[in-house]
């Protein structure tokens, strides 16, 4: 079981994640998306696509572009499909 944790929240618990590139990407349906605020931010990956970002928000804090995602993926990584994954100081426990 994975979890994503934040300021003592959980902001996701699966049994069912990808890792990809050492990256734990959660499933859509295993997120707290409560605690998730869309962000204007978006990268771009050679081999996965263009990645978006939300804003992690717990008790009146805000980890700006804490998490990201890939709406529409590459081909190659079409297995991460909207599922989440998490940085910036957010803990990400296997």
């Amino acid at each position: 079981m994975a979890r994503a944790i934040w300021e003592g929240t959980t902001l996701a618990e699966s049994d069912r994640c990808v890792v990809v590139e050492g990256n734990c990407y959660f499933p859509p349906d295993s997120v707290r998306s409560d605690f998730l605020q869309p962000s204007d931010l978006q990268t771009v990956c050679p081999w996965k696509g263009k990645a978006s970002y939300y804003n992690v928000k717990v008790g009146g804090k805000t980890n700006a572009n804490a998490a990201w995602f890939y709406p529409q993926p590459h081909a190659a990584a079409r297995e991460i499909t909207g599922h989440v994954a998490f940085w910036k100081g957010v803990t990400v426990e296997r």
